[in-house]
C-alpha cells in the first residue's frame, strides 16, 4: 500500500500530447496535398514549355529542296519523289489524260465543261459502247488541268442525268438519283519557295484530292 504512493505518477499522455480529431484533420491534409500537386505539375509544365524549340514563324519559310525553274523541264518531276510517282502509276485504278487516248484519237476530246445532258438509252447500239456510256447512270468525262498540279491533267467524271435509266423504258426515272463515285488521289502540288541564294523557285509537297471517277444510281434522300 505504501509503495503504491510512493511511486511517481504517469504524466497524462492526453494532457502533454493532445490528440487532433481526426474528422477535423482530414479537410485541412487534402486541401495541402491539392496545393502541393497543383505546384509541382506547374513547375514541370513550365520545365518541359522552357525545353521546347522556338516557332520561327516570322522567319521566310525556305524549303529545303527548292528548285530552279530551269531544272523542271517539260514538267518533270524532281528526281526525289520519281520513285513515288512510278508507284503511283502502277497502282492506281484513276482515269487520266493519259489513259483517255482511244478517245482522243477517235476525234471525242474530252471537254471541258459542258452542261450534262441525259439522253434517252438505245440498248441496240450498247454493245460498242465503254463503261461510262452502257451505265444506268451515265456519264462522261470532263479533262481537269492545273499546272501546279502532277499529274497536271486529270479526267473528271460528270453525271449526265440527274435521275437513272430505266430499263423497261430506256429514258430517265427519279426514282433513284445518279451521283458521283469519288476517290481520293495522291498529287505533287507545286508551291512557290526562295531559294537560298534569294532566287525565286518551286517546291513539291504531296497532297489528296478527291477525284469523281464515276457515277451511280443511289435511293433519294426524300420523296420530294
Amino acid at each position: 500500500m505504501l509503495s503504491s504512493f510512493l511511486l511517481p505518477a504517469k504524466p497524462c499522455a492526453s494532457f502533454l500530447y493532445p490528440k487532433i480529431p481526426p474528422v477535423a484533420l482530414r479537410p485541412q491534409l487534402a486541401a495541402l496535398l491539392h496545393i502541393s500537386f497543383l505546384l509541382a505539375l506547374f513547375v514541370l509544365l513550365a520545365g518541359t514549355d522552357a525545353r521546347q524549340p522556338r516557332s520561327h514563324s516570322s522567319r521566310p519559310h525556305r524549303h529545303p529542296h527548292c528548285f530552279h525553274a530551269d531544272e523542271l523541264q517539260n514538267g518533270e518531276v524532281p528526281p526525289m519523289f520519281r520513285g513515288r510517282v512510278a508507284r503511283w502509276r502502277r497502282h492506281t485504278a484513276l482515269p487520266t489524260a493519259s489513259s483517255l487516248e482511244g478517245t482522243l484519237a477517235a476525234g471525242r476530246r474530252p471537254r471541258r465543261h459542258q452542261e450534262p445532258t441525259c439522253a434517252d438509252l438505245k440498248f441496240q447500239d450498247l454493245l460498242n459502247k465503254d463503261i461510262n456510256e452502257r451505265s444506268i447512270s451515265p456519264w462522261k468525262y470532263n479533262l481537269n488541268e492545273d499546272d501546279n498540279r502532277y499529274p497536271p491533267r486529270l479526267a473528271f467524271a460528270e453525271c449526265l442525268c440527274r435521275g437513272c435509266i430505266d430499263l423497261r423504258s430506256g429514258q430517265e426515272s427519279f426514282s433513284l438519283n445518279s451521283m458521283p463515285v469519288h476517290q481520293s488521289l495522291m498529287v505533287l502540288r507545286r508551291n512557290a519557295c526562295q531559294r537560298e541564294d534569294g532566287t525565286p523557285g518551286f517546291s513539291f509537297e504531296v497532297q489528296y484530292i478527291s477525284v469523281p471517277v464515276a457515277c451511280a444510281c443511289v435511293l433519294p434522300r426524300s420523296s420530294s
